[in-house]
């Protein structure tokens, strides 16, 4: 109670592993609670989360005497047994109640996540009606190439399938947020399907889940439904690939029920950041690129300005010197696609010198290397490096979201492509047209499965990439969280004996394709391999592995472990320090300060 602040216990049976609304990924971990709250705050929707035989993960800290041991549970890739969810509803009466939905367990799986818990513990791909006396969910299978509709009845427990989709890949329901909604009083259902190749919506009967009619179509995509108004049968929604330029800029459009008249309710090009008032009647509108600063305006529910809010002024940035990244556009490792990306250049260009060129990455498959297409001042430490003296390219390569589907799984089962054909075939376009890249002196870095991919990048092309720097990565995936793996590698196969690996000492699986430890005897230039020994999402073991094929293989390399440090040490004054004086030292052949720190604004 907020007011007496008494304490209600709803919960009685929770023993260790197998409480109630707990906040474990095995990858992540909260101190809240997973839930959801109906509309009438009288009941809550939850889930006994099972992790009594999921097996144990385990690090230990740094300090004089005994160090601390932190242990629990951490599904892998191919493990017997994986988090389990019991859905429950729990009614907030004078005596509260349970009730178990009359179901078999679900796996721990979302369709927009490798979480059940989204931002304040938010209980994923679960809806109530307005009214409170239904309750919507979808239960995805454990390698997510299946999702399922289903409804309940909170009160009894009783649950009733209503429509399901496969695919041969994997599903997802939207890009940050699930995009399907349950409408009751209609008897009718919103479905996200990218079985177009694009991911639109579709109107589906909730009794007999038989298709109705397709709302959206084309060569572009819906990103977040953000409202819908029943009444005047409208759908507000994001998107993206439908106007011209950069396709990853984000609009606000509007639709009819029945597809017709469909409006972009933001028209400035630019990527477009909404944020509606709490009548829906208005929203605010903020739209910027890479290379233009933000403007903000007030808009009704036409698109109609009603008021003009803010002109971001970046006279003083441009005073200091800031200069702007340079947004470009060149072909696919196919030579057909199009691809997006954004370069940095010293301030201090001199067209008649060579530069060293560095490849930043992050290869997905959940998001890209570039990010957010909204301006920022400075995108991490890129346009610093540089002004060291290199150029920066940053490029979304197949493999990563926000285009078409096929252009999403395109190294589905083969993780170790990382989208790095791209990559190559990006800097060497950009080196055509700029004559001072130096394909010569090219390195590589990357954090977490930029770790990864940048590891993967100097093992599988030591032809170009000379120079890398890999944090944290998750370097074989048999040894990172089970959702992630399971998702975009699909479900561990082992062959048999006779096909094992050579050099692995065990069965081959369908894995072997992205492990970076079984290509240590190709290493031939300068590699720095870092990681944080109190990692709890990418253990520090996926790194030890790497060390110890490069030790076994004879070959040199430099190692970084960061004592009592987790997961994000990526930009630590530290470790930003170490990887700029090893592109420095090895790719400008120079020798760098070694006085020099990052003020106090560094942490």
């Amino acid at each position: 109670d907020v007011v007496t602040n008494e304490l209600t216990q709803l919960t009685f049976n929770g023993v260790e592993t197998y409480g109630y609304a707990t906040n474990n990924a095995g990858w992540s971990r909260g101190e809240g609670p997973v839930l959801l709250w109906s509309p009438d705050s009288k009941k809550l929707a939850t889930f006994r989360h099972d992790g009594r035989n999921v097996k144990d993960m385990y690090l230990y800290s740094t300090q004089v005497g005994h160090p601390e041991l932190d242990v629990w549970k951490y599904p892998l890739p191919g493990d017997e047994h994986i988090f389990l969810i019991e859905r429950v509803v729990l009614h907030l009466e004078e005596n509260p109640r349970l009730v178990r939905l009359k179901m078999p367990p679900d796996f721990h799986r979302s369709t927009t996540s490798d979480h059940m818990a989204g931002r304040n513990g938010r209980f994923l791909d679960v809806e109530w009606s307005a009214d409170s006396e239904k309750l919507a969910f979808v239960s995805s299978s454990r390698d997510h190439k299946s999702a399922q509709l289903r409804v309940a009845n909170p009160e009894t427990g009783e649950v009733r399938d209503v429509f399901s989709e496969s695919v041969s890949t994997y599903y997802e329901s939207g890009v940050a947020s699930a995009n399907w909604r349950v409408l009751h009083d209609r008897n009718e259902f919103i479905w996200f399907s990218e079985k177009s190749n694009w991911g639109h919506l579709y109107f589906y009967d909730l009794t007999n889940g038989e298709f109705k009619k397709q709302v959206t179509s084309g060569n572009w995509s819906v990103l977040q439904v953000q409202k819908i108004d029943s009444d005047k049968e409208l759908i507000y929604f994001t998107g993206s690939n439908r106007e011209l330029g950069d396709p990853y800029y984000s609009y606000l459009y509007r639709v009819r029920f029945d597809g017709s008249n469909l409006v972009n309710l933001t028209p400035e090009p630019g990527h477009h950041v909404i944020n509606w008032s709490n009548s829906a009647g208005y929203f605010t509108d903020t739209w910027s690129t890479p290379t233009q600063p933000a403007e903000s305006v007030v808009r009704n529910r036409d698109g109609e300005v009603i008021a003009k809010l803010e002109e971001t002024d970046i006279s003083a940035l441009v005073e200091a010197g800031w200069v702007a990244p340079i947004p470009f556009n060149v072909k696919a490792r196919d030579q057909q696609t199009d691809l997006y990306g954004l370069m940095y250049q010293p301030s201090n260009l001199d067209k008649t010198k060579s530069y060293p060129v560095l490849n930043y990455l992050y290869p997905g498959p959940q998001t890209g290397s570039v990010g957010n297409r909204a301006f920022q001042a400075s995108r991490r430490d890129k346009q610093a490096l540089a002004e060291l003296g290199f150029v920066v390219v940053e490029v979304d390569a197949m493999g990563t979201p926000g285009r078409s589907k096929s252009f999403h799984d395109a190294y589905y089962g083969n993780m170790g492509d990382n989208g790095l054909p791209d990559q190559i075939t990006a800097i060497r376009q950009l080196a055509e047209l700029n004559s001072w890249m130096d394909l010569d002196r090219v390195g590589i870095w990357g954090h977490s499965g930029g770790g990864f991919a940048s590891t993967a990048g100097i093992l599988r092309y030591p032809e170009f990439y000379k120079v890398a720097v890999s944090s944290a990565g998750n370097h074989d995936n048999r040894n990172y969280e089970d959702d992630w793996g399971e998702k975009w590698q699909g479900l561990l196969e082992t062959y048999p004996e006779t096909q094992s690996t050579p050099g692995d000492g065990g069965e081959a699986t369908n894995y072997d394709n992205q492990a970076n430890q079984l290509l240590a005897d190709r290493l031939e230039g300068k590699l720095l391999l870092a990681h944080g020994m109190m990692d709890t999402n990418v253990h520090p073991s996926s790194t030890m592995l790497v060390v110890e094929a490069l030790i076994e293989a004879e070959k040199d390399f430099d190692l970084l472990l960061i004592p009592n440090v987790g997961h994000s040490f990526g930009n630590s004054r530290y470790f930003m320090k170490r990887r700029w004086d090893y592109f420095v030292e090895h790719l400008k052949h120079a020798n760098p300060p070694a006085a020099f720190t990052f003020s106090d604004n560094i942490k």
